[in-house]
């Protein structure tokens, strides 16, 4: 991204509060299990709502319990692939979730899927930190993602073995990096108004903004200071070749708003501190537009396909990321060999 981004980027941060509000952040979850160091991953409870199963997974990685909720798919009695949804910047332990601002679960209701919705790991980036932070406890959610829970998944739901992957925002940005640290795991990936660039100075401020300011962890306890290797090695950008053979669905908004994004902010703060999210949605959409035509050339350059979504308008919220996942769900349903 371009030093004028950064400089928008850094002058973020005065209105972080009240986007933080907006967003409903809540506290980071998990409980942590007491000298369990040697205690292997698994599902230690199972609470079934009709279709919906309420999974308490521990994490050997993490040594704690994972909540991740699962809408079985419309045939119990046939196995089914697995979409996993991330949620944005709370890790869906507030009211910023697929389930609570889109018609997501509904829309996806009679399809012959598992819909996988891990909760948990607020301004974590979903990726491994290097070390546990003070406010957003320990994070080894790659290694979760990856090795520990997609074995479980298959046992659990006797499903077919097929993944697809998708996430928004924060989290927009981590489907990327979880498709390059386990090529092949999901077959399609769809990442909707993420930034895909991290180790560059506008990306690494894009990534504090979220994990510092809004989130209240340190990055320094993620990937380390700003020089550090590990910004690069987490690059979705940078590592783009390892997307080769996953499907992939991009998107991003412009940032410019129509009445309907004013009408949002205006609402969901009156005053001064609606003014002030609709600014910051429009900065970040714009940023995230920027940061994902970046990733399209480097794409492009390794003759790596992809879907793009480049709409004309729209800011940073929740109406263009249902639409977009109405939109990637063909490619989605490919990758698990379901119908579309």
């Amino acid at each position: 991204m371009k030093v004028s981004a950064l400089r928008r980027f850094a002058g973020l941060r005065a209105g972080a509060v009240a986007l933080t509000a907006m967003l409903g952040v809540a506290l980071a979850g998990g409980t942590a299990a007491a000298d369990d160091s040697a205690k292997p991953s698994s599902i230690t409870s199972i609470t079934k709502d009709g279709r919906t199963w309420h999974l308490q997974v521990y994490s050997a990685a993490m040594g704690q319990n994972i909540q991740v909720d699962v809408q079985r798919p419309v045939d119990e009695s046939q196995p089914a692939p697995n979409l996993w949804m991330l949620n944005g910047l709370d890790g869906g332990l507030g009211t910023a979730s697929w389930n609570a601002q889109t018609d997501a679960l509904s829309f996806l209701q009679d399809k012959q899927v598992n819909v996988i919705q891990p909760i948990g790991g607020r301004g974590s980036y979903y990726t491994d930190w290097l070390r546990p932070d003070p406010v957003l406890g320990v994070n080894q959610w790659k290694t979760f993602f990856t090795e520990e829970l997609p074995p479980l998944l298959d046992d659990a739901l006797h499903s077919t073995g097929l993944n697809a992957l998708a996430g928004l925002s924060t989290s927009g940005t981590s489907v990327l990096q979880l498709a390059e640290a386990k090529p092949g795991l999901w077959k399609t990936v769809a990442a909707y108004s993420g930034c895909a660039q991290i180790a560059d100075p506008a990306g690494q401020e894009f990534v504090k903004l979220a994990t510092n300011t809004w989130a209240g962890g340190n990055t320094d306890n993620m990937y380390g200071p700003s020089d550090s290797p590990l910004w690069a090695q987490n690059d979705p950008v940078i590592n783009a070749e390892k997307l080769r053979g996953t499907t992939l669905y991009v998107s991003a908004g412009s940032g410019i708003p129509v009445m309907n994004d004013v009408n949002y902010y205006l609402n969901a703060a009156p005053g001064p501190a609606g003014g002030v999210n609709l600014a910051l949605g429009m900065i970040i959409e714009g940023a995230v537009n920027q940061c994902t035509h970046n990733l399209k050339t480097k794409l492009d350059g390794l003759n790596i396909p992809a879907t793009y979504r480049f709409d004309p308008v729209g800011t940073h919220y929740w109406p263009y990321w249902q639409e977009a996942l109405h939109d990637s769900w063909p490619l989605l349903a490919q990758g698990m060999n379901v119908p579309a």
